[in-house]
């Protein structure tokens, strides 16, 4: 059991490498598409909301499936659809078929975001401690590959749908390895273990059904409020993620004059502490606790993006974006295990809710703070993502739900498990 679950986890590290490396790999070759599709800034603009349209459905649709199925079928599936789905827009001739590609590749992200974190509550669920943070660390890092192996293949002059068409086969390759290591669907949760998940206090043992069936009843259920604030406090954490994403380094270039190769180290700088950061948040939240890591981290993020929304000079603000990078990089990830922990028969329908509407604030990002640089300076729009934060720190004991004091933050398990 201990070597199958430690397999289990390499494999869902595989599949957040996997994610974060297809994603990345659009990424680096946006303006090879834009130029090869004629189109302008304007309208890739819009056509990248089609991808985020795509993503948000796949991952509405894809989590009942997860729990309806398992996510054992259902991981790979999303994997080879992402993977394969890559290819298209390296295909596109234009605009008018550059748009559906964009919303299948994003459909197809959406599928594997949803259901390999729904597979990472499960794989954690079996360690009994808290390591959801360490994948989406890896997916950071798959982003880091995609760079360079996009630097590379650029550098040799090939096409985008040769690089593309290249990596999605290999994406279909590493799906299909990777799936003989996933967990089977669990058996349903003991009345002993519901009632430690759920605080209730009944016993017995009327209850010996699959997940299968247990997740058919679980997803037609309505959604508990607390679900709902999980995913409000996505919303707000993830929209202040996208900021730095989006405006950091016009941050440094048109607030502090600095030259555009030194503002490219605003970014950098946030997200190589966000990568650090979740690689140490396991340990930290298996020690303090899930509570503490969002109330704390969130303060943390506050005061990291307050230093260099005020900072004077570039290298104060530098400072600050590592900060707010370091607060922010744990958090997230406790809202997505909290999701899939608090039922675990609808642990893909709740993932979806607080991924979904984490997304839209991702996406949600320039088209707010886009509009409040016409009435103030871009700096001072960021205290919106501040008072987001502060939000998230004054409401982190929602995802309490008494779980015992020797793994905080996630569901029983049967054992401990060493990595």
């Amino acid at each position: 059991m201990e070597k199958s679950l430690r397999a289990a986890r390499l494999a869902t590290f595989a599949y957040f490498v996997l994610n974060g490396f297809l994603l990345g790999m659009w990424i680096v070759h946006i303006p090879t598409v834009e130029e090869h599709t004629g189109i302008s800034h304007a309208v890739l603009g819009w056509l990248l909301l089609l991808l985020g349209g795509g993503a948000f459905a796949g991952m509405q649709l894809v989590g009942p499936l997860a729990d309806r199925f398992g996510s054992r079928k259902v991981v790979p599936l999303s994997a080879a659809l992402c993977s394969a789905a890559l290819l298209l827009p390296g295909l596109a001739a234009d605009a008018w078929t550059l748009g559906p590609a964009l919303f299948v590749f994003g459909f197809g992200n959406g599928c594997l975001d949803v259901s390999m974190n729904t597979h990472a509550v499960q794989v954690e669920r079996g360690y009994g401690r808290p390591i959801m943070s360490a994948f989406h660390a890896l997916f950071s890092i798959g982003g880091v590959i995609a760079a360079l192996v996009g630097a590379l293949t650029l550098s040799l002059g090939w096409s985008a749908a040769t690089t593309l068409g290249a990596m999605a086969v290999l994406g279909l390759v590493a799906a299909a390895l990777a799936s003989r290591a996933l967990l089977p669907p669990e058996t349903a949760p003991s009345k002993e273990a519901t009632a430690t998940e759920n605080g209730a206090t009944e016993t017995g043992t009327g209850e010996a059904a699959t997940e299968n069936g247990t997740a058919g009843a679980a997803a037609g259920r309505r959604a508990p409020s607390r679900i709902w604030i999980l995913a409000a406090l996505a919303f707000m954490l993830m929209l202040s993620e996208g900021v730095a994403n989006d405006w950091s380094v016009l941050h440094l270039k048109d607030v502090l004059d600095a030259p555009e190769a030194t503002a490219a180290f605003a970014y950098g700088a946030f997200a190589t502490a966000m990568t650090v950061g979740r690689l140490l948040t396991d340990r930290v939240a298996a020690r303090i606790g899930t509570v503490a890591v969002v109330r704390y981290g969130s303060a943390v993020a506050a005061v990291g993006l307050t230093v260099a929304t005020l900072a004077p000079a570039v290298p104060l603000a530098l400072v600050g974006w590592t900060i707010f990078g370091i607060g922010l990089s744990g958090c997230v990830p406790q809202l997505f295990s909290a999701a899939g922990h608090a039922d675990p028969g609808a642990a893909g329908a709740n993932v979806s809710r607080v991924a979904g509407l984490g997304y839209l604030g991702m996406l949600a990002g320039p088209a707010v703070i886009g509009p409040m640089t016409h009435l103030m300076p871009l700096n001072l729009a960021f205290f919106l993502p501040v008072a987001f934060c502060a939000v998230a720190c004054f409401t982190a004991p929602v995802l309490r739900t008494g779980q015992p004091e020797e793994a905080p933050g996630v569901g029983p398990a049967p054992a401990r498990q060493q990595a």
